[in-house]
């Protein structure tokens, strides 16, 4: 396996497929590369190296106890996109990792990047503050917490339905993506998952999105039950300064891995573009 090691000895493992323009791929919460499967098989077909990383304590990465913030997840990323020494990268996050690249590129730049995606993804901010006045309570993060710590396996399994939009009436369950979904929540650090559900909540990323300076497209579905889009990616498309927003009618939080049909050529065509 793949794997480099950062400046504080955590390994990152990443898998790395192909040639021509790379293309990075940053996770959600508690997920690892994987879930990152119909996007890097169908654009390794259409010419592009593919990278995805498991976020530190995520897959199979080091399940370190320490590091579990938005600025190592960032750090980290740039410390792999170092070390393949990647030009002209389009970097495309899911969730948490929209959160990670916006973060990536407000601490790092974008001299190694050539695009952004922000799919579904968690900025400006999740928690409801005085000056987010439409986040959601930290209630509900509590509660994720509490969930994570008392029966993460039950947890897991009973997040996939309202991940895909399967408690929807007349939705399509597919049993395969929920347990695709739960071996990849389980194969990471229970401490990971339980403080990082502090670093995609509560950390803000409006600054982060003022410095992106490439072309950005917003991905979001708006039957998102996980990240709510009238707070997430409808203001996130209003912060960066150019962004594409495209906003998909009844979809879910994953909408790439029950909607890959729509989302993989919407994603090619801005690449192109």
């Amino acid at each position: 396996m793949s794997f480099i090691t950062t400046q504080d000895g955590t390994q990152i493992y990443y898998k790395d497929w192909g040639k021509g323009q790379p293309i990075v791929f940053s996770h959600g919460w508690p997920l690892s590369a994987d879930d990152w499967d119909g996007q890097m098989l169908y654009f390794l077909q259409q010419g592009y190296r593919v990278i995805a990383h498991d976020r530190r304590g995520h897959g199979r990465s080091s399940q370190t106890s320490t590091g579990h913030d938005m600025d190592h997840y960032a750090d980290d990323l740039a410390a792999l996109t170092e070390a393949l020494n990647l030009e002209r990268a389009i970097h495309v996050g899911h969730s948490t990792g929209g959160g990670e690249v916006a973060r990536y590129i407000g601490r790092h730049g974008s001299k190694r990047v050539a695009k952004a995606v922000l799919v579904s993804a968690v900025p400006p901010l999740m928690v409801k503050t005085p000056g987010n006045p439409g986040g959601l309570p930290i209630d509900v993060f509590d509660g994720i917490r509490a969930a994570v710590a008392s029966n993460r396996p039950q947890f897991y399994k009973d997040l996939t339905l309202p991940f895909y939009g399967f408690n929807r009436p007349g939705a399509k369950v597919s049993e395969g993506i929920r347990e695709h979904w739960w071996l990849q929540g389980m194969m990471g650090s229970i401490q990971a998952h339980y403080e990082g559900v502090k670093a995609f909540s509560e950390t803000d990323f409006t600054e982060d999105l003022k410095k992106i300076d490439v072309p950005t497209l917003v991905m979001h579905g708006d039957d998102d039950q996980i990240v709510p889009i009238a707070d997430s990616g409808l203001l996130s498309a209003k912060i960066i300064k150019g962004a594409q927003l495209k906003v998909y009618p009844g979809f879910p939080h994953g909408m790439c891995a029950t909607n890959p049909e729509q989302i993989n050529p919407d994603l090619l065509a801005f690449f192109k573009a």
